[in-house]
């Protein structure tokens, strides 16, 4: 990684690949959602990515990364998965409050520390929410993309990933088993954004249409 790069730059590179494979147009408004930040630091930041060949970008069409924008990315994303699973597994944190310790730790471990990480974890390919890790050469395994709220009903699949940054949310999701690895099967979708039935192992049990829509299956 090139260290001239700040934080800042690396957080935004960060928030515009996630938007790209969540499906989202990386605007400015989004990555103002995404970072908490005011429209106007987004396109002062966006200028100087796209100066930096960083970024492509066009006024009202978003920000698309360059291939060198990219490897960045992938990197941090790699350190801040590696590190999530590093609290959970290692050090006992619950899933709901390594997002958070990750956020603050990803821009400033060496790549030895990377890498003493990723071996004592046998290379993991899957953070505790679901998310792909980046392989060290930048290859990202599989993301489950399919939304409860998408999903046939009757039909058996797996729990692949849930989004993470919700604290409130992966708690509820926990108590309720809704977790990765989880056998589910939709029984029934309520019209006009209703709540969902699911069926979790062999237990039955009802959520509202918002949680389902952060949560992803894969097909068993």
């Amino acid at each position: 990684m090139t260290l001239s790069l700040s934080q800042s730059v690396e957080d935004y590179l960060k928030a515009i690949y996630i938007l790209e494979t969540e499906g989202e147009s990386a605007s400015t408004n989004n990555i103002a959602d995404a970072l908490s930040v005011s429209s106007a630091s987004v396109t002062n930041m966006l200028k100087k990515l796209a100066k930096l060949k960083l970024i492509n970008h066009k006024s009202y069409r978003g920000a698309e990364l360059t291939k060198a924008g990219e490897k960045i990315a992938l990197e941090i994303i790699r350190h801040h998965r590696l590190l999530e699973l590093y609290l959970k597994e290692v050090m006992g944190y619950s899933w709901d409050e390594v997002h958070e310790e990750a956020e603050k730790l990803e821009h400033h471990i060496s790549e030895q520390f990377e890498d003493k990480i990723a071996e004592l974890l046998n290379d993991p390919t899957h953070d505790p929410h679901g998310d792909p890790i980046p392989s060290k050469d930048g290859v990202v395994p599989k993301m489950a993309s399919l939304a409860i709220t998408d999903a046939k009903e009757n039909q058996p699949y797996l729990i692949g990933r849930v989004k993470d940054q919700d604290p409130e949310l992966l708690r509820y999701l926990e108590k309720n088993g809704i977790i990765p690895g989880v056998k589910l099967t939709v029984l029934e979708k309520t019209p006009f954004d209703g709540p969902v039935k699911i069926k979790l192992e062999d237990k039955e049990t009802t959520i509202g249409n918002s949680v389902a829509k952060d949560v992803f299956l894969v097909e068993v």
